[in-house]
């Protein structure tokens, strides 16, 4: 009698287990093989085409980008493809016009721009508005990198007057100089403005001594400095921290037909950028080193380089929008002021509105989170010693405000025109302190007007803290009384010296 079979209760026949196991790995290897697929596809998609062209410049400002493809060349092998599945590819064009041109051809899908400048580009006269382009999101604020310098002799900017600055036209350096004189109370009429194809023509006319100032870019300003006997710094985007705001245009039917992988470029973009500010795993290192290669530099150049920018994160974005919270600069009113700027300059003619020419779309659908994304604080100015008093202003404009006899107090029309006057000047130069110095003609008590001059700066200061929210340690207030009347040989009333004089300095 043959023995029975038994089987344990709920036990499994080798049968079984070798069919479940040919089933598990069924399973395991069509997972395998099918993200295998997916990279092979998307690899593909890269070798096809299918990457999101960007044209930039020599520039550290788009290191964020850079930084998250490992490079300028489209691959698979960075944080772009195997955390957002998208391929970038960057093109250097510094040629202006040439860049413009491979935009209009699709030769790249996004291009860069700085929004201040960007209206000379978008009106009658313009070079794209044919092309319907939108500022898509911003990279980053100058903070260092573009500069003005001037020959032995000149100390201020105030000391331009009637000299020969070499500048490019329409460009952010021509920005940059249109508001350096507004804050000294001067106009390109003031100077002889010797229009150049870009910045680094700037530069070289400066180092040939062949004009008396120039606007460059660092590191070029270094390089005059050290070139020229007696040349020095006049001014950079250290001071004027919100004047030149880099970023991408893209067409608009480009947008709408790639919707979803702008919003991964953007969303990596972004954590490029937190990561860049914080440092993160040695992320400034390692973006240093693929602009070393790329540019043809030393990696400690390249590092130092950096430093001349903010890179401008989500919630600096969200500002910049006018999505945020706080009274950030935003693109609207720094497009707005320049284009009517550049429309009186001739420049450009009905150049589009900022409505029309840029789209926060991106932007705002982004769901960022986290302390790394956020705007980026205002400066703490700490307290005002007697050396921060006496300290040399890099810049100064007067600016007449009129009060009552003998008062201190603010009229409405006082106050509309320290707004108009001045308050955009305070929040371009965010990293500069103000100097608010109050005068008086020489008439009556010399003791009593000293201090009713300082009464009505107090006044001025008041105002601005109150109502615009400046720090209150960024703020100086100096009553000089006559001083400058008595200085003149001018006595007796005279509305000239019952001035205010709004000055900035480092």
């Amino acid at each position: 009698m043959s023995a029975k079979k038994t089987r344990k209760p709920g036990g499994i026949t080798s049968t079984g287990k070798l069919a479940i196991g040919i089933i598990v790995f069924a399973i395991l290897a069509g997972l395998y093989f099918g993200f295998q697929d997916k990279i092979t596809e998307a690899a593909g998609n890269a070798k096809s085409g299918d990457a999101i062209k960007i044209g930039v410049v020599t520039w550290p400002g788009y290191g964020a980008g850079q930084y998250m493809n490992n490079g300028f060349v489209a691959n698979t092998e960075c944080r772009f493809f195997t955390e957002y599945e998208i391929q970038v590819e960057f093109q250097v064009l510094d040629d202006f016009l040439a860049s413009r041109k491979a935009f209009e051809n699709g030769d790249v899908d996004l291009l860069w721009c700085t929004a201040e400048a960007l209206p000379t580009e978008m009106g009658q006269n313009g070079t794209m508005v044919m092309q319907a382009p939108k500022f898509l999101f911003q990279a980053d604020w100058s903070r260092g990198g573009d500069a003005i310098v001037g020959r032995q002799g000149i100390e201020t900017v105030s000391d331009l007057r009637g000299k020969t600055i070499a500048v490019a036209e329409g460009t952010p350096s021509h920005s940059f100089l249109i508001e350096l004189l507004k804050t000294n109370s001067m106009t390109l009429e003031d100077i002889d403005a010797q229009f150049v194809a870009d910045a680094i023509q700037a530069a070289n006319l400066f180092k040939q001594q062949a004009v008396d100032g120039a606007v460059v870019w660092s590191p070029d300003d270094i390089d005059c400095v050290n070139k020229v006997h007696g040349a020095k710094i006049l001014s950079s985007t250290k001071s004027a921290t919100h004047i030149i705001a880099d970023g991408f245009i893209a067409k608009e039917d480009y947008i709408n037909a790639n919707r979803e992988k702008l919003k991964k470029l953007y969303e990596g973009w972004m954590v490029g950028a937190m990561e860049l500010n914080s440092n993160k795993n040695g992320a400034r290192q390692k973006t240093a080193k693929i602009l070393a290669d790329k540019f043809q530099m030393k990696e400690s150049d390249a590092l130092a380089s950096m430093d001349n920018v903010r890179y401008a994160t989500h919630g600096d974005n969200l500002d910049f929008f006018g999505l945020g919270n706080s009274k950030a600069v935003t693109g609207d009113a720094l497009y707005s002021k320049m284009a009517g700027v550049y429309s009186s300059l001739g420049n450009v003619q009905n150049p589009l509105a900022w409505r029309e020419a840029s789209d926060m779309s991106i932007v705002k659908e982004a769901k960022l989170t986290g302390a790394g994304h956020n705007a980026e604080a205002k400066k703490e100015f700490g307290k005002i010693t007697e050396k921060v008093k006496s300290k040399k202003a890099f810049s100064s404009k007067k600016i007449t405000i009129n009060f009552p006899v003998a008062s201190s107090t603010l009229s409405g029309d006082a106050k509309y025109t320290i707004t108009k006057e001045f308050v955009d000047i305070a929040n371009t130069y965010q990293g500069a302190r103000i100097r608010i110095e109050g005068n008086t003609d020489d008439t009556g008590n010399k003791t009593m007007n000293v201090k009713l001059s300082t009464r009505r700066a107090q006044s001025v200061k008041n105002y601005l803290v109150k109502e615009h929210g400046i720090d209150v340690n960024r703020i100086i207030v100096i009553g000089n009384g006559p001083k400058h009347a008595i200085d003149d040989g001018v006595s007796g009333s005279n509305q000239a010296y019952r001035s205010t004089d709004f000055q900035l300095i480092n």
